[in-house]
């Protein structure tokens, strides 16, 4: 049996919960990565400077949105708070800015970015492990999730050339 959430006031239930993504009772950090994509999509058409403005405005106030709901929840890194999640995945996921048009190669794009931050996420390689273990506070719980994006996306980065750019006798067309 999965313990409940507890409830927070409701500005800082709505964004450290990852729009109630941090609820789950299965891989709350999944379902919040999996949301944040669904939030890649509205912005993602934003000129790459805004976007990473965006991202990096989320990860600042992250520190204070997921430091608070810690506080109030009593747990450091409580599962259900999933904003860090949401910030991490939005970096991992900014190579493809720059090129998004939803073809096969940047849907193909937003899958890898998805997985690839959830490896890194879920595995902890160094550092992430460290700054997991180390690093406390709202920050700590930040710091994590925006290394494992970075990683994402630096690995994102080199495999996307490798990605197919048409679908091949997509519908009958093509070669």
């Amino acid at each position: 049996m999965t313990t409940p959430v507890p409830r927070l006031p409701r500005a800082l239930d709505l964004l450290a919960l990852g729009f109630g993504s941090g609820r789950s009772p299965k891989a709350p950090g999944t379902v919040g990565s999996a949301m944040a994509v669904l939030w890649f999509a509205v912005f993602a058409s934003f000129p790459l400077g805004l976007y990473v403005g965006v991202v990096a405005f989320a990860a600042l106030v992250g520190i204070a949105i997921c430091g608070e709901a810690a506080r109030l929840m009593g747990v450091h890194d409580h599962g259900a708070i999933v904003w860090d999640e949401f910030v991490g995945q939005w970096i991992a996921l900014t190579p493809l800015v720059p090129m998004l048009d939803w073809d096969l190669r940047s849907t193909l794009g937003v899958l890898a970015g998805f997985l690839l931050f959830r490896l890194f996420d879920i595995w902890k390689p160094w550092p992430i492990r460290w700054l997991d273990r180390r690093v406390h506070g709202g920050f700590g719980i930040m710091i994590d999730d925006v290394v494992a994006g970075l990683m994402a996306a630096g690995v994102l980065a080199l495999l996307l050339p490798y990605l197919p750019a048409a679908e091949p006798r997509w519908y009958g067309v093509g070669a």
